[in-house]
């Protein structure tokens, strides 16, 4: 007898069966238990995640010979039949191989026939967005009022290409991706039952790779009993998969932590030793990174994934939030750009070197300067974020440059006080008003209002304190502006310099004599300041 590939033999004959999905399956039971039933379903999701699988289940719960159930028996005709895929009134179709609008109205010939054996004849229709446009028009009328003895099941991984003329008369049903918890436990149930050894860092390692279809990790199973010969260990698994030792990622978290450079690139050199995946590095380094953030907000990851969490907890000990964000950022850029690198290994090596070379706080630059080894980075314990973002930062220490306050032409300062990025729009978003005491008091537009956060404000306080060289606190109001903003003064200067360089065309004599010779015309809204534009290199 010939080997069953384990994806097909432990395909769920039932929704008992079936691993996850509950918001689907319950949904699809109680229609079946109450009879109420739609002629059309349309099931979306990504690859492996039982879309075909739960719609034969659902044509089986249909045409049970028990009746309609939730629960189709199993052992009659019927419900066998569509286990072994030649039950007649079950009318599978690959849409990626049936495109052309002749084989939908061939398809559709025989709705109209009762079916032949049971209860109901049953289209599931796979891949239904490779349809051609001619298609779906076919199908559209019957799909909006099909016989009464007619049920559609579609099944696709694009629902977005379906016309919204067939999504409205669809009950649509979105499948999630499983975890990699989820999917493991499968795994380990069912070595158990095939009798097959399997240590659970490799089964880890196959449910993490199987990117939340049950089926790919199923033939990455069949793969590494194959490789492993009979029991599948973690070891040979790694190697099968290109799969980084988990402890290497850890270690470059910890390295960046410390600003170490050299040591970095030889941890680098040691990976590469194992032939690894380097995409893979990276995205195991941006997947650990984002459960360090999550970590620092809310002190827990609440993830069914196999990260440790004391480990996650160690780790995002040992960074601040800025950084994590900033190294999550490049991480996931150096991952898309990797096929630009010249290798894989010196695009991760760079990227790696990006995380040190560019540093929230001013530090950038030590690593390149010929200290391979930068000056550590600041900690944040995971437990103090919150409170961090909720209370205005003390000032740093005053610097030499640190000035006694003054009544501050707000428009000019705002440069001097070191601000970037959304800070610095907030800022200039602003207009001054007046001082209170320790409190320096602004008013912002309304219009303006999605800049000001918490945070926000308290880097304006950080920097107005650092600058001043004393302890100051912001208020901001949202309403009208009591005075110009540094923006709408910076508006007002371009419109005027765009005002007068109109009127100097309008009075060029070049121009009014094109325009006598010629009855050519000025076109204002072409016109812009010379100073707008970059000057030509000049030899």
């Amino acid at each position: 007898m010939s080997y069953l590939v384990l994806a097909r033999k432990w395909r769920p004959k039932n929704f008992a069966e079936t691993v996850g999905q509950e918001h689907v399956l319950r949904a699809l039971t109680n229609a079946l238990d109450s009879e109420r039933l739609h002629h059309a379903y349309l099931f979306a999701g990504t690859r492996g995640v039982g879309k075909t699988t739960i719609a034969r289940i659902f044509a089986k719960a249909l045409n049970c010979e028990t009746g309609i159930t939730s629960a189709p028996c199993g052992e009659c005709s019927a419900c066998n039949e569509i286990d072994e895929g030649r039950f007649v009134d079950l009318i599978e179709v690959d849409a990626a191989s049936k495109t052309k609008v002749d084989d939908t109205r061939e398809l559709l010939d025989n709705v109209q026939y009762a079916p032949a054996r049971g209860r109901f004849k049953v289209y599931l229709i796979d891949e239904v967005h490779m349809l051609s446009k001619s298609s779906f028009n076919a199908l559209l009328k019957t799909l909006e009022e099909p016989p009464p003895h007619v049920k559609f099941l579609l099944a696709t991984t694009d629902p977005q290409k379906l016309p919204v003329t067939v999504l409205s008369r669809c009950l649509q049903f979105n499948l999630k991706r499983l975890t990699p918890t989820l999917i493991r436990e499968r795994l380990e149930y069912i070595c158990e039952a095939e009798s097959v050894k399997a240590e659970h860092g490799a089964l880890a390692m196959i449910a993490r790779a199987a990117d939340g279809s049950l089926r790919d990790a199923l033939s990455l199973l069949d793969q590494a009993i194959a490789y492993c010969g009979g029991d599948v260990l973690e070891e040979p698994v790694g190697v099968m998969l290109g799969t980084i030792d988990r402890q290497h990622v850890k270690k470059i978290v910890e390295l960046l932590a410390s600003g170490d450079a050299g040591e970095l690139i030889s941890t680098i050199a040691e990976v590469d030793e194992q032939f690894p995946d380097y995409a893979q590095l990276l995205d195991d380094l941006a997947r650990t990174l984002q459960r360090m953030a999550v970590h620092q907000v809310v002190g827990a990851v609440d993830r069914e994934d196999d990260l440790d969490e004391e480990e996650v907890a160690d780790l995002a000990g040992g960074l601040s939030a800025e950084d994590v964000q900033l190294f999550y950022q490049i991480a996931i850029t150096g991952r898309r750009d990797l096929h630009l690198a010249p290798d894989p290994r010196s695009g991760v090596e760079m990227t790696l070197l990006r995380m040190l070379a560019f540093q929230p706080g001013g530090s950038a630059g030590k690593a390149a300067s010929g200290n391979p080894k930068p000056v550590a980075r600041k900690s944040a314990a995971p437990a103090n974020v919150k409170k961090q973002v909720a209370s205005a930062p003390a000032p740093s220490p005053v610097s030499a440059a640190s000035q006694e306050w003054q009544e501050p032409d707000w428009v000019s300062l705002v440069p001097q006080l070191g601000l970037s990025g959304l800070n610095k729009q907030l800022a200039s978003n602003c207009a001054y008003l007046r001082r209170e005491g320790a409190t320096v008091l602004f008013s912002l537009d309304g219009r303006s209002e999605s800049y000001l956060t918490k945070a926000r404000q308290n880097s304006l306080a950080s920097a107005l304190s650092q600058y001043f060289g004393e302890t100051l606190k912001v208020e901001i109001a949202v309403g009208p502006a009591a005075a110009e903003t540094p923006v709408q003064v910076e508006k007002r200067k371009e419109a005027e310099q765009l005002d007068a360089a109109r009127a100097g065309l309008e009075a060029d004599p070049n121009v009014k004599a094109l325009k006598d010779m010629f009855g050519a015309e000025l076109v204002p809204e072409s016109v812009e300041p010379i100073s707008t534009k970059t000057a030509p290199n000049q030899e």
